[in-house]
């Protein structure tokens, strides 16, 4: 060894043995921003919310399944090709099929389940969600949750053949489950218990910040989960000065606005795990609700990348 080598050697192990975190490496950002128009009350065809999302920085897209099958081929082709041109990345999409009503209702969706899913194979759209009410009016727990289990397996069986992931998300929020019937399904936990009684390998979480903070769930629950078990994430803050008892679904705030929601410890926790999917900020905000779209765009991307630097992940 040369004297060079020498001191290169004894100086890298200097470094490890009084200075590790020196070589400690935040968490690589795999998770997209998303832009979902409907959540911030865009309104909007592909097309321009394509050119929004470009506009304003937005790295992926949420859009209705329903508009993208009822394009023709060529249609859908142009659509990959300004996606591509526009460095853009499909988010999610929303079920098309009615679970929550009776079974020839959902028969009748299911049956049309494949011609959809076929459709978002073909522009390359790889993510459906949907959300579960956390209280029912007649069905107890356990009868409700067969139910569930038995739809949600059809509905994953389906989407499998297709290659699309099914996202489902629980709604946390404690006034939810106030409003009378039977409660259901409202933490992570009890909705990791439906998605693995499925039986299905294609279901996963969809995380919201929101339902994961007024379900009282902290980092180390999502720690707990790897990156194929959450499908999508929706990132909302909470109005200040109203009690976490007493906060409404249908009232919240763009990411980072109030700084009431822990969202450095969900963004890094997320990030820890290798979540590799779309992030949607998704407020229920009136103020925002009533900006024309640009402005809309430029405020939420602008709340979302607060959000992502605060978790030194941007």
């Amino acid at each position: 060894m040369n004297r060079r080598q020498f001191i290169k050697t004894v100086s890298l192990s200097a470094l490890l043995k009084y200075s590790p975190a020196i070589f400690a490496q935040k968490p690589k950002r795999l998770m997209k921003i998303s832009l979902n128009c409907g959540n911030i009350g865009v309104n909007a065809d592909l097309t321009e919310a394509i050119n929004l999302a470009r506009k304003y920085g937005f790295e992926a897209i949420d859009f209705n399944a329903g508009a993208i099958a009822a394009m023709n081929r060529d249609e859908m082709d142009r659509v990959v090709g300004l996606m591509k041109d526009s460095n853009l990345v499909w988010g999610a999409t929303g079920l098309t099929v009615d679970f929550r009503g009776d079974e020839s209702r959902f028969k009748d969706g299911l049956s049309r389940l494949p011609a959809v899913a076929s459709a978002l194979k073909r522009v390359g759209l790889t993510r459906m969600t949907t959300w579960i009410s956390p209280t029912h009016p007649t069905l107890g727990y356990d009868e409700n949750f067969k139910l569930h289990k038995e739809r949600f397996a059809q509905i994953a069986k389906v989407l499998k053949d297709f290659d699309i992931q099914f996202g489902v998300e629980y709604v946390g929020t404690k006034t939810s489950r106030k409003r009378g019937g039977n409660v259901f399904i409202f933490n992570m936990k009890q909705a990791l218990e439906l998605i693995n009684a499925t039986g299905a390998e294609n279901i996963g979480l969809v995380l919201d910040s929101w339902h994961w903070w007024q379900a009282d769930e902290t980092p180390d629950d999502i720690l707990k989960l790897k990156a194929k078990n959450v499908v999508a994430v929706d990132l909302n803050d909470a109005p200040a000065g109203i009690d976490k008892e007493n906060q409404q679904d249908n009232k919240r705030e763009l990411p980072s606005a109030t700084g009431v929601i822990d969202l450095k410890g969900f963004l890094k926790a997320l990030a820890q795990i290798n979540y590799d999917g779309p992030v949607r900020a998704e407020p229920f905000n009136k103020t925002l609700n009533d900006m024309d779209n640009d402005s809309a765009c430029a405020a939420t991307i602008a709340a979302m990348k607060k959000a992502f630097e605060m978790a030194g992940i941007l």
